[in-house]
């Protein structure tokens, strides 16, 4: 098939979802041995193998199922670099050659042709997912603790497919035959941080990442995957398939308080990764004001001296904006610059190794205020400190991407939320041009290997498991306030309350999903039916099944695929759709079924009561949903969740009404 190119998408982050290495017995952490003899396979840019977190200190032999292996390459040496805790380490590159047309420059493109990670981006998934404990490690004092993955006893595998083109590029025939080698290898899930930036080619033609997770969750490989940067807007989400467990980005409760003192001797909170010693009082200019002689944050050009040595005010909305006026300040030699941002996006860093501190709107406008009332107004900005805990909220990351799902609306898209903002791991030490080990990065890129690292503790504890059955226990089983109980809100413009569309199943909750109670199950024929309904011909489904078939004739719904999670986006008349439940809890159970309904919108489920024992394993169950109204409306959001009084086994429903228009002639 024609090749495209694709674009590349912890100290508290494991606390925080209850997988604390002290805490007890109970913890999915001490239930699996920290993940050990599962096989973490990671398609991305390489990795740095000298990095601490890739210490095979501690750990057994390598499986003996393992069929893989390291590559040896520019700057990397197999026997060397490779050991018990990285055991395969490949690179992928003849299919970005041919896209290019040449043999890759590694010297214009600061490149190794080899596993070596040139970009970061690997080295610091893979640390994610599972790497070693590494304590006392921080990003110059900031985050503070103990970096880890989440398996932190599983091995890794690295499949290096992305290069140091324009900030990564990976094609899809080295994604595909890396897929394939991961595949044969014997790895037990793959992490993807990666995908395609159009979303409406996926219609046309199913590319590798499509292609090649059908091959590996055929094969019994959870394939977890980016949903994509492409927010806050709707229907921007990537990796959407119903195979792929499709991850967005939330924060976490830490964030760095950063000092404003003004020179009247008032002190404002903003937000920073700021190091080193505070700047001192020096001069605050608001570029954007009509007597300043400049051409405003935005447009200053690097001759403009009213920034000069002075710390900026600047307003801007969006993440464009707030990195265009932190660039253009720097270029023109400001000392600083305070970004007033209206976005909803308070992550704390604007650029990187430059003071930048971002504060709301509300007390920009304060300090704002402070300038224009002062002769001489001046600043000192302080290094920036940790505070984990309340009262800082759980978020959807204003740029993790949206459902509902472009390709295929009624699957639900993303599937679950994981920690993907400032999250901090391991990084080469020339790193942003600083000597660091570690660095913060965010991303839904981060996100993925957080759900990988779960997903291989999971694949530990139930190796029985498919991934489907994995994918459901993570999406009925996720947070949907956060862990304190408090709501989870999508930043955005405007911030809103969090919904289905922004984190699924909600925030992934990884000790409830170890013992789910019942699970939406799913093999490849179900998976061949879907590709069906979606209309692709018998070719195009070759391409994922390697073998001829024939899709069935008549009228097949895609509402009744089995997924943990009920989308009609096109509701009409009345509509019934089916779902099964496996047991995987205690053999004699019974559930009830307890409904919220989106608003309009009538919900019936029969039977309502779900009884198990020792021959009843799955249970076949009928969902009727109806509207009231009698207009088109926008989504709205419901659940249906099955109780027994030990598990809540939750289902996010999603519906909107659409009336089909009359076309008669009315006058």
């Amino acid at each position: 098939m024609p090749s495209r190119l694709h674009k590349l998408k912890t100290t508290r982050s494991w606390d925080y979802l209850g997988l604390s290495s002290s805490h007890s017995s109970t913890n999915l952490l001490y239930e699996t041995n920290n993940g050990d003899g599962i096989i973490i396979g990671l398609l991305d840019t390489g990795i740095w193998p000298e990095s601490e977190v890739f210490s095979d200190k501690g750990l057994g032999p390598i499986p003996s199922r393992w069929k893989g292996g390291c590559s040896s390459g520019q700057s990397f040496n197999a026997t060397k670099h490779c050991n018990r805790k990285l055991i395969g380490a490949r690179y992928f590159l003849k299919g970005l050659e041919a896209e290019i047309g040449e043999p890759l420059n590694t010297t214009e493109y600061l490149e190794y042709l080899s596993p070596r990670d040139a970009l970061g981006h690997g080295t610091h998934t893979s640390s994610i997912a599972g790497g070693s404990p590494v304590v006392n490690a921080s990003y110059y004092g900031l985050g503070f603790g103990t970096v880890r993955g989440g398996a932190p006893g599983a091995r890794l595998a690295m499949y290096k497919v992305c290069w140091n083109l324009e900030g990564g590029f990976c094609s899809d025939a080295d994604i595909l035959k890396a897929f394939d080698k991961a595949i044969h290898d014997g790895v037990d899930v793959l992490s993807v941080s990666l995908g395609y930036n159009d979303i409406f080619t996926e219609i046309i033609k199913p590319d590798s990442i499509l292609i090649g997770s059908f091959h590996a969750v055929s094969q019994g490989i959870s394939v977890v995957c980016a949903a994509g940067n492409g927010g806050p807007s709707a229907q921007t989400v990537i990796n959407t398939a119903p195979w792929i467990l499709t991850v967005a980005a939330s924060s976490i409760d830490r964030s760095f308080p950063t000092p404003i003192t003004l020179g009247n001797n008032r002190t404002v909170m903003g937000q920073a990764m700021l190091i080193g010693n505070h700047t001192g009082f020096a001069s605050l200019v608001y570029p954007d004001d009509p007597h300043v002689e400049s051409a405003g944050c935005l447009y200053m050009s690097p001759n403009d001296t009213s920034v000069a040595g002075k710390v900026a005010l600047c307003f801007t909305s969006g993440t464009y904006e707030t990195e265009s006026a932190a660039s253009s300040v720097e270029e023109a030699r400001g000392l600083g610059v305070i970004i007033a941002e209206n976005s909803g996006n308070t992550q704390a860093s604007c650029i990187s190794d430059f003071p930048c501190i971002k504060v709301s709107y509300e007390t920009g406008s304060q300090i704002l205020y402070y300038i224009s009332s002062t002769r001489h107004p001046h600043v000192r900005l302080s290094p920036s400190k940790t505070h984990v805990g309340k009262p800082v909220p759980t978020n959807v990351a204003y740029f993790s991407s949206r459902g509902p799902s472009f390709p295929s609306p009624a699957v639900l898209k993303p599937d679950i939320a994981g920690p993907g903002a400032e999250i901090l791991g391991a990084v080469p030490p020339f790193y942003l041009k600083k000597s660091t080990k570690f660095a913060f990065l965010s991303g839904t890129s981060m996100a993925t290997p957080h759900i990988a690292g779960i997903v291989a503790l999971l694949k530990s504890l139930h190796p029985d498991w498919s991934p489907a059955a994995i994918k459901s226990a993570i999406v009925t089983t996720g947070w949907t306030t956060d862990p304190s109980g408090e709501p989870i809100f999508a930043k955005g413009d405007p911030t809103k309350l969090a919904d289905p569309f922004d984190f699924g199943g909600g925030i992934v909750n990884p000790n409830r999903a170890a013992d789910p109670g019942l699970v939406y199950d799913m093999g490849t024929a179900d998976y061949i039916h879907y590709l069906c309904t979606l209309g692709y011909n018998n070719s195009a489904i070759f391409q994922f099944t390697e073998q001829s078939i024939r899709c069935p004739t008549g009228e097949h719904s895609i509402l009744d695929l089995n997924l943990p999670s009920i989308t009609i986006p096109s509701l009409q008349n009345s509509t019934s759709l089916t779902r099964n439940v496996t047991n995987v809890g205690a053999v004699n159970s019974t559930y009830k079924a307890s409904i919220i309904s989106p608003a309009g919108i009538t919900i019936t489920v029969k039977p309502d009561t779900l009884i198990f024992n020792s021959t009843i394993k799955t249970v076949t169950f009928s969902v009727t949903v109806s509207s009231i109204h009698q207009v088109n409306t926008e989504y709205s959001f419901g659940s249906l969740t099955w109780v027994d009084g030990v598990h809540a086994v939750r289902s996010p429903i999603s519906v909107r009404t659409m009336i089909e228009e009359s076309y008669a002639n009315d006058s």
